[in-house]
Protein backbone atom coordinates (compact mmCIF):
# COMPACT_ATOMS: atom_id res chain seq x y z
CA UNK A 1 0.00 0.00 0.00
CA UNK A 2 1.52 3.32 -1.07
CA UNK A 3 0.48 6.95 -1.27
CA UNK A 4 2.39 9.92 -2.69
CA UNK A 5 5.49 7.77 -3.17
CA UNK A 6 5.56 6.56 0.44
CA UNK A 7 4.84 2.99 1.53
CA UNK A 8 2.04 2.89 4.11
CA UNK A 9 2.00 -0.88 4.72
CA UNK A 10 3.01 -4.14 3.10
CA UNK A 11 2.72 -7.85 3.81
CA UNK A 12 4.78 -10.91 2.92
CA UNK A 13 3.62 -14.45 2.26
CA UNK A 14 5.98 -17.19 1.08
CA UNK A 15 3.78 -20.32 1.10
CA UNK A 16 2.95 -20.54 -2.60
CA UNK A 17 0.70 -23.59 -2.22
CA UNK A 18 -1.87 -21.62 -0.25
CA UNK A 19 -1.95 -18.41 -2.30
CA UNK A 20 -5.65 -18.75 -3.12
CA UNK A 21 -6.74 -18.74 0.50
CA UNK A 22 -4.06 -16.46 1.95
CA UNK A 23 -3.88 -13.55 -0.50
CA UNK A 24 -7.35 -12.11 0.24
CA UNK A 25 -6.53 -12.26 3.97
CA UNK A 26 -3.19 -10.57 3.32
CA UNK A 27 -4.92 -7.76 1.42
CA UNK A 28 -7.31 -7.30 4.33
CA UNK A 29 -4.43 -7.19 6.82
CA UNK A 30 -2.41 -4.67 4.80
CA UNK A 31 -5.44 -2.42 4.49
CA UNK A 32 -5.91 -2.63 8.25
CA UNK A 33 -2.25 -1.85 8.91
CA UNK A 34 -2.56 1.24 6.71
CA UNK A 35 -5.77 2.29 8.45
CA UNK A 36 -7.69 2.14 5.18
CA UNK A 37 -10.69 0.36 3.71
CA UNK A 38 -10.99 -1.01 0.19
CA UNK A 39 -13.19 1.98 -0.64
CA UNK A 40 -10.18 4.24 0.00
CA UNK A 41 -8.03 2.53 -2.65
CA UNK A 42 -7.56 4.47 -5.90
CA UNK A 43 -5.76 1.87 -8.01
CA UNK A 44 -4.41 -1.69 -8.06
CA UNK A 45 -0.84 -2.69 -8.95
CA UNK A 46 0.14 -6.30 -9.54
CA UNK A 47 3.41 -8.07 -10.24
CA UNK A 48 3.07 -9.66 -13.69
CA UNK A 49 6.15 -11.85 -13.85
CA UNK A 50 8.15 -13.66 -14.77
CA UNK A 51 7.88 -16.05 -11.85
CA UNK A 52 5.85 -18.97 -10.57
CA UNK A 53 3.18 -19.73 -13.16
CA UNK A 54 0.56 -20.60 -10.55
CA UNK A 55 1.43 -17.68 -8.31
CA UNK A 56 1.22 -15.22 -11.21
CA UNK A 57 -2.19 -16.50 -12.30
CA UNK A 58 -3.61 -16.38 -8.77
CA UNK A 59 -2.20 -12.94 -8.02
CA UNK A 60 -3.44 -11.47 -11.29
CA UNK A 61 -6.89 -13.01 -10.85
CA UNK A 62 -7.20 -11.41 -7.41
CA UNK A 63 -5.96 -8.04 -8.69
CA UNK A 64 -8.43 -8.14 -11.59
CA UNK A 65 -11.25 -9.06 -9.23
CA UNK A 66 -10.48 -6.14 -6.91
CA UNK A 67 -10.14 -3.73 -9.83
CA UNK A 68 -13.37 -4.88 -11.45
CA UNK A 69 -15.38 -4.89 -8.22
CA UNK A 70 -14.19 -1.44 -7.21
CA UNK A 71 -14.13 0.10 -10.67
CA UNK A 72 -10.43 0.80 -10.12
CA UNK A 73 -7.60 1.20 -12.64
CA UNK A 74 -5.18 -1.73 -12.82
CA UNK A 75 -1.51 -1.67 -13.74
CA UNK A 76 1.02 -4.46 -14.17
CA UNK A 77 4.56 -4.11 -12.82
CA UNK A 78 7.32 -6.36 -14.25
CA UNK A 79 8.64 -8.52 -11.42
CA UNK A 80 12.33 -8.22 -12.30
CA UNK A 81 12.06 -4.45 -12.59
CA UNK A 82 10.51 -4.27 -9.12
CA UNK A 83 13.32 -6.49 -7.84
CA UNK A 84 15.97 -4.16 -9.29
CA UNK A 85 14.50 -1.27 -7.29
CA UNK A 86 15.44 -3.12 -4.09
CA UNK A 87 19.15 -2.50 -4.74
CA UNK A 88 20.59 0.43 -2.80
CA UNK A 89 23.79 1.36 -4.60
CA UNK A 90 25.48 4.28 -6.32
CA UNK A 91 24.39 5.44 -9.78
CA UNK A 92 26.33 3.62 -12.46
CA UNK A 93 26.08 0.26 -10.69
CA UNK A 94 25.20 -2.67 -12.96
CA UNK A 95 22.39 -4.80 -11.53
CA UNK A 96 21.11 -8.21 -12.55
CA UNK A 97 17.68 -9.13 -11.19
CA UNK A 98 17.50 -12.93 -11.31
CA UNK A 99 14.99 -15.47 -10.02
CA UNK A 100 15.18 -19.26 -9.95
CA UNK A 101 12.99 -20.54 -12.81
CA UNK A 102 13.48 -24.22 -11.93
CA UNK A 103 14.54 -26.76 -14.54
CA UNK A 104 18.11 -25.47 -14.32
CA UNK A 105 17.14 -22.02 -15.64
CA UNK A 106 16.84 -18.51 -14.26
CA UNK A 107 14.68 -15.53 -15.16
CA UNK A 108 16.92 -12.50 -15.46
CA UNK A 109 17.20 -8.93 -16.72
CA UNK A 110 20.06 -6.44 -16.60
CA UNK A 111 19.70 -2.87 -15.36
CA UNK A 112 21.92 0.17 -14.83
CA UNK A 113 21.24 2.21 -11.71
CA UNK A 114 20.65 5.90 -12.38
CA UNK A 115 19.63 8.80 -10.18
CA UNK A 116 15.97 8.21 -11.03
CA UNK A 117 16.09 4.45 -10.54
CA UNK A 118 17.07 1.35 -12.54
CA UNK A 119 17.24 1.68 -16.34
CA UNK A 120 16.51 -1.54 -18.20
CA UNK A 121 19.30 -2.85 -20.45
CA UNK A 122 17.78 -6.16 -21.57
CA UNK A 123 14.36 -7.75 -21.91
CA UNK A 124 13.34 -10.46 -19.44
CA UNK A 125 15.22 -13.66 -20.27
CA UNK A 126 14.99 -17.34 -19.39
CA UNK A 127 18.40 -18.98 -19.62
CA UNK A 128 20.84 -21.32 -17.92
CA UNK A 129 22.80 -19.84 -15.01
CA UNK A 130 26.04 -20.45 -16.90
CA UNK A 131 24.70 -18.45 -19.85
CA UNK A 132 23.72 -15.65 -17.52
CA UNK A 133 27.16 -15.63 -15.92
CA UNK A 134 28.72 -15.18 -19.35
CA UNK A 135 26.51 -12.12 -20.02
CA UNK A 136 27.09 -10.31 -16.74
CA UNK A 137 28.93 -6.99 -16.89
CA UNK A 138 31.90 -6.61 -14.54
CA UNK A 139 31.37 -5.59 -11.82
CA UNK A 140 27.72 -6.48 -11.24
CA UNK A 141 25.33 -6.87 -8.33
CA UNK A 142 22.83 -9.75 -8.42
CA UNK A 143 19.51 -9.43 -6.59
CA UNK A 144 17.04 -12.31 -6.34
CA UNK A 145 16.98 -15.93 -5.20
CA UNK A 146 18.90 -17.17 -8.25
CA UNK A 147 22.00 -15.84 -6.53
CA UNK A 148 21.39 -18.24 -3.65
CA UNK A 149 20.36 -21.26 -5.73
CA UNK A 150 23.18 -20.86 -8.25
CA UNK A 151 25.70 -19.05 -6.09
CA UNK A 152 28.50 -21.39 -7.11
CA UNK A 153 28.03 -20.34 -10.74
CA UNK A 154 27.07 -16.68 -10.37
CA UNK A 155 29.01 -15.73 -7.26
CA UNK A 156 32.36 -15.85 -9.01
CA UNK A 157 31.20 -13.15 -11.42
CA UNK A 158 29.14 -10.77 -9.27
CA UNK A 159 28.26 -9.55 -5.80
CA UNK A 160 25.30 -11.50 -4.39
CA UNK A 161 22.84 -9.64 -2.17
CA UNK A 162 21.49 -11.30 1.02
CA UNK A 163 18.27 -13.28 1.49
CA UNK A 164 16.19 -10.25 2.49
CA UNK A 165 16.38 -8.99 -1.10
CA UNK A 166 15.46 -12.24 -2.84
CA UNK A 167 11.88 -11.25 -3.68
CA UNK A 168 10.29 -7.98 -4.84
CA UNK A 169 8.55 -6.11 -2.03
CA UNK A 170 4.88 -5.28 -2.18
CA UNK A 171 5.61 -1.69 -1.23
CA UNK A 172 7.93 -1.30 -4.23
CA UNK A 173 5.30 -2.73 -6.57
CA UNK A 174 2.72 -0.34 -5.10
CA UNK A 175 5.02 2.68 -5.59
CA UNK A 176 5.95 1.73 -9.15
CA UNK A 177 2.32 0.99 -9.95
CA UNK A 178 1.20 4.36 -8.61
CA UNK A 179 3.81 6.11 -10.78
CA UNK A 180 2.64 4.21 -13.86
CA UNK A 181 -1.00 5.05 -13.17
CA UNK A 182 -0.07 8.72 -12.73
CA UNK A 183 1.62 8.54 -16.15
CA UNK A 184 -1.57 7.18 -17.72
CA UNK A 185 -0.29 3.62 -18.12
CA UNK A 186 -3.33 1.76 -16.76
CA UNK A 187 -3.85 -1.69 -18.28
CA UNK A 188 -6.98 -3.19 -19.75
CA UNK A 189 -8.44 -5.27 -16.91
CA UNK A 190 -9.82 -7.82 -19.35
CA UNK A 191 -6.67 -8.39 -21.38
CA UNK A 192 -3.73 -7.98 -18.94
CA UNK A 193 -1.80 -11.25 -18.84
CA UNK A 194 1.23 -12.55 -16.91
CA UNK A 195 4.68 -12.36 -18.47
CA UNK A 196 5.80 -15.98 -18.49
CA UNK A 197 8.94 -15.59 -20.71
CA UNK A 198 8.83 -19.34 -21.34
CA UNK A 199 5.66 -21.45 -21.87
CA UNK A 200 3.84 -22.60 -18.71
CA UNK A 201 4.59 -26.23 -17.86
CA UNK A 202 1.08 -27.33 -18.84
CA UNK A 203 1.66 -25.96 -22.34
CA UNK A 204 5.09 -27.44 -22.99
CA UNK A 205 5.01 -29.94 -25.89
CA UNK A 206 5.50 -33.54 -24.86
CA UNK A 207 8.23 -35.62 -26.44
CA UNK A 208 7.02 -38.81 -28.11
Amino acid sequence: MARDGAVLAEGVHRESRSHTASLPLLVERVLGDAGLALEDVEGIAVSIGPGSFTGLRIGLALAKGLAFAGGLPLVGVPTLEALAWVVDAAPGTSVCAALDARKREVYAALFALEAGGPRRLTPDLALAPEALAARLPRPCTIVGDAGEVYGAVLGAHARLLPFATHHPRGGVIARLGAARLAAGEAANVGTLEPVYVRPPDAELPRSR
